[in-house]
């Protein structure tokens, strides 16, 4: 086979089997008018291992979507804005403050998406009274736990549990049930616009450095070709010169035998 032809050819299937990758990752749906789930996530029953990142994978219960902190446990998505890169999120056990206390973002690609602000949370014995809010799915009928902005004295009565850093906006006196928690996302590993679609194989990045060295490659072998060619075509013509002279020099012999009779 001609190595031009070979090559275009090679050059039309890796072409074409970048795009049947792309098919092989559509965004998956959650729900009538529910949000798209597509790179970096991805819907582990919906979707294959290739089609996200790692630290990205969600998945279904009760008909809502989920997503697994080692740290923490499962948080239920709300909603995904690719856009900002916003992944809203909800406590299912209404305890937006236990997940403050235990959540570790350090080991996975998502940071708080708002400002955030070190508050200590103490655990008190008696009641600090009505001007600080008390966390109530932290609290007992025997002990009263608050979060509190560091560093502000406390009673006595009050001993320091853990002191972290959470979003400024959602301090205790936000109502634990009407909670959202929004994360944002970062990809240090390729250049992450949060809006495209990954293709399961090879990104758009990839991709074209694919095509580049391909077509490359066809017209170096197409270059090549017709230098072959062309030194066919010298050696053809060389040797109908060749082949010229003999039948030239073979005529002047018979000719001079002809003479000599």
């Amino acid at each position: 086979m001609d190595t031009s032809v070979f090559f275009i050819l090679l050059l039309s299937f890796v072409l074409s089997s970048t795009e049947a990758f792309e098919v092989s990752c559509p965004p998956a749906k959650r729900g009538h008018g529910g949000f798209d789930i597509r790179s970096p996530f991805r819907l582990k029953t919906h979707q294959s291992q290739d089609c996200g990142d790692h630290g990205f994978d969600l998945f279904c219960r009760n008909n809502s979507t989920m997503i697994h902190f080692p740290s923490y446990g499962d948080l239920v998505v709300k909603s995904i804005s690719y856009e900002t890169r916003k992944l809203n999120l909800l406590d299912p056990k209404t305890c937006v403050h236990e997940v403050f206390l235990n959540l570790n973002l350090s080991l996975t690609p998502f940071h708080y998406y708002y400002v955030v602000k070190s508050y200590t949370y103490f655990n008190c014995s008696a009641s600090l009274g009505p001007t600080i809010t008390k966390i109530p799915c932290l609290s007992g009928s025997q002990h009263h736990v608050y979060t509190i902005e560091s560093p502000v004295p406390v009673p006595d009565s009050c001993r320091p549990i853990k002191t972290v850093a959470i979003p400024f906006a959602y301090s205790s006196y936000l109502s634990d049930s009407s909670f959202g928690l929004g994360l944002t996302w970062k990809l240090p590993e390729r250049e992450d616009s949060g809006s495209q679609p990954k293709t399961g194989w090879l990104d758009s990045a990839q991709k074209k450095v694919l095509v580049a060295g391909m077509v490359v490659l066809a017209a170096a072998a197409m270059l090549i070709s017709m230098k072959i060619l062309y030194t066919r075509i010298l050696d053809s013509h060389g040797e109908q010169k060749e082949n010229q002279f003999i039948e030239d020099l073979l005529a002047q012999q018979k000719s001079l035998k002809h003479q000599s009779c």
